[in-house]
């Protein structure tokens, strides 16, 4: 890992050896070859950034910051190990090998988020039938914007946060049906995001 978080995802077996401090006959030793290799690097990789999500799947939250925490996570998480985000989804020596390791990160948040979604709707009585649909196209979402970002940063973690934010609950609040002072958040988080008041 530390060998891709200098050289990037393009990075050989011989740089991760050599951070190593040992032969590639010795590292082939502990891997069956270079696509085993690859996907215990992406393993640890993918366990680092659901660790950072993970815990704000289990807080107890108004659902607009519910959904504001988990983007900020999964942002905040592939900012602090771009390279290492880079070599799970976009390494460009083992597209197929590495696959399972992107599908697996990306079923996992999104079978939590499923769970989650469902029992909201349950709770109010409405038909949690889509709830696994809603979380899979969300993390597409969410994972396509944030290579975008990752690579353009035209704006800052906290306004794509929002914008984020404000289109997630857009449609979240429109199925719950929600009313009241619940349905100001989108504007409230899009009027953050464009630098302008709240009020």
């Amino acid at each position: 890992m530390d060998a891709v978080r200098q050289h990037g995802p393009g990075v050989s077996v011989a740089d991760i050896a050599a951070q190593a401090g040992i032969t590639k006959p010795v590292l082939y030793r502990h891997f069956d070859d270079r696509a085993d290799l690859h996907r215990a690097v992406g393993r640890e990789a993918a366990g680092l950034l659901m660790a950072r999500i993970a815990p704000e799947l289990e807080h107890d939250r108004e659902p607009a910051e519910h959904i504001r925490a988990i983007v900020d996570a999964f942002l905040g998480g592939i900012e602090d190990e771009p390279e290492l985000w880079r070599f799970v989804v976009h390494n460009p020596g083992e597209h197929t090998p590495g696959a399972e390791v992107v599908d697996d990160v990306r079923q996992t948040i999104a079978s939590l988020l499923a769970t989650l979604i469902g029992e909201r709707l349950r709770a109010l009585e409405l038909d949690s039938g889509g709830a696994e649909a809603w979380a899979l196209g969300l993390v597409g979402m969410v994972q396509s914007t944030g290579d975008w970002w990752l690579e353009r940063r035209t704006m800052s973690r906290g306004a794509l946060t929002d914008y984020l934010t404000t289109l997630i609950w857009g449609g979240v609040s429109a199925v719950l049906g929600r009313t009241g002072t619940g349905t100001d958040a989108p504007l409230t988080l899009l009027r953050r995001a464009q630098g302008g008041s709240d009020r």
